[in-house]
């Protein structure tokens, strides 16, 4: 039975780690929240603006990368009110600034500053709660971009409408200093610093003072299953931008559907990923207290395929059923929409695109947050940040590879062409993943066999 102790520590900590994460998102976004106010007071192009988001992003995942690594040199909760209070800061001095170079400026250190938030955040929850209820927690704890990304435009209109867009990042910004004090406070690394028995098994504690489960980072590189997880996850983040980024304009421009049609879509993918997300959390926790974590394969690997292989079934039914006509009466999908259309008020086609566009959100979202966890948990208890650091930082580069060259395929032969490319990409990964499921999992310093 777990302590009463442990409860009340996992309750603050979590909650702290929420708040702070929440403000975290807020801060990364309000340029944009108050980018139609900024433009109305200072002039600026659509150049400016992208050099100014530009900015942040790459300062972001450059930042991410090394944050990753620091985590497993320091202490998480000096990392992550660190980066709170610097976010805060940056967001104040750039309310009061003016000029598109110092923007730009301030938004890349911004983003140096938003990369310090996450990977403490897995270190603290590896340390807090057992493998059964990791998954859980982690992706409960990542809905807090979803609050942040879902309120933060209300909120920050509100603002701008009743007072400025400077009041506005002002405000957003000492409240940032503020609770980055707070959570220093109430964040603590691991239960021992309190008086209470560390969970995890690779803190136990070897003859000469280090830990059993420490391992080299040369020892890390080396496991297979580190390019394995880190090639998946390029595959899965790339496809998830490529529909999140181009799916509205593959709607509008090739199958005439609205832009209504085509928001909409982005919005059910959204509130599909939020909820596919908290169930591959569960789901897989389920699985791994029913069997435990061994050396080879992982109990997440069940679910984690089925949907891989659910982002390229959505995928192919996206391509192929949505057309510029009107579908045909007897396709198996209007004739089972019809009852349901006929009640939202929506045609058969429009409700299949949510549909097609949810189903997607939970396929792509769940393996998000599961490539996330099993790189965390399958590493050295010295390493978990540095091996995050590093799936994340090639899952970056499939974001990248979403871009310019997807948009370049689309331009020399067609939108449906670019999701072909995609979806077949999906389907190898898939199949790839599925016959390394039992690679062994564990990864860094292999231990040597006594005879």
């Amino acid at each position: 039975m777990v302590d009463k102790g442990y409860s009340y520590y996992r309750t603050v900590i979590f909650t702290a780690m929420f708040v702070g994460y929440t403000l975290y998102y807020f801060n990364r976004k309000t340029f944009s929240f108050v980018m139609p106010s900024i433009m109305e007071e200072i002039e600026l192009d659509k150049d400016d603006l992208g050099l100014i988001t530009s900015s942040q992003s790459a300062a972001y995942a450059i930042s991410k990368f090394i944050s990753g690594i620091l985590s497993d040199q320091m202490s998480a909760r000096w990392l992550f009110s660190s980066g709170l209070l610097l976010v805060g800061v940056v967001n104040v001095v750039f309310s009061w600034s003016s000029t598109v170079t110092v923007f730009s400026g301030l938004w890349f250190l911004n983003g140096l500053a938003q990369g310090l938030g996450w990977p403490p955040c897995g270190k603290v929850l590896r340390k807090w709660f057992e493998p059964s209820q990791f998954g859980t927690w982690w992706a409960i704890l990542s809905t807090s971009m979803n609050l942040a990304g879902g309120l933060g435009p209300i909120v920050a209109a509100l603002m701008a409408l009743r007072y400025d867009w400077r009041t506005t990042l002002s405000v957003s910004g000492f409240i940032c200093v503020g609770a980055s004090f707070v959570c220093l406070v109430l964040i603590k690394n691991e239960p021992s610093d309190v008086g209470l028995p560390n969970i995890e098994p690779g803190t136990m504690k070897g003859k000469k003072g280090s830990s059993k489960d420490d391992s080299t980072l040369a020892e890390l590189l080396l496991s297979p299953y580190l390019w394995v997880l880190s090639t998946g996850y390029l595959v899965v983040f790339g496809v998830k931008t490529c529909c999140t980024d181009w799916g509205q304009l593959f709607l509008i421009q090739e199958r005439g559907q609205s832009a209504l049609v085509g928001s909409s879509y982005m919005s059910a993918l959204e509130i599909g990923g939020l909820v596919g997300s908290i169930a591959a959390g569960y789901l897989s926790d389920r699985a791994v207290a029913r069997v435990g974590l061994s050396s080879y394969g992982n109990p997440r690997h069940v679910l984690l395929l089925s949907m891989m292989a659910g982002m390229s079934a959505s995928m192919y039914l996206f391509r192929v059923t949505i057309t510029s006509d009107s579908p045909k009466e007897n396709d198996f999908w209007i004739v089972a929409l019809h009852p349901l259309a006929a009640l939202t008020g929506l045609t058969e086609q429009e409700l299949w695109i949510l549909i097609l566009g949810a189903i997607f959100g939970f396929s792509s979202y769940g393996p998000i947050a599961l490539f996330g966890v099993i790189a965390n948990e399958s590493a050295p208890s010295n390493l978990c940040g540095t091996s995050h650091a590093i799936v994340a930082l090639l899952a970056n580069v499939g974001g990248f590879l979403a871009g310019l060259p997807f948009s370049t395929i689309a331009k020399h032969y067609s939108w449906a062409t670019a999701f072909w490319v995609a979806e077949i990409t999906c389907v190898i990964s898939t199949i790839a993943f599925f016959l390394l499921r039992n690679i062994r999992t564990k990864m860094g310093r292999v231990p040597k066999k006594i005879d």
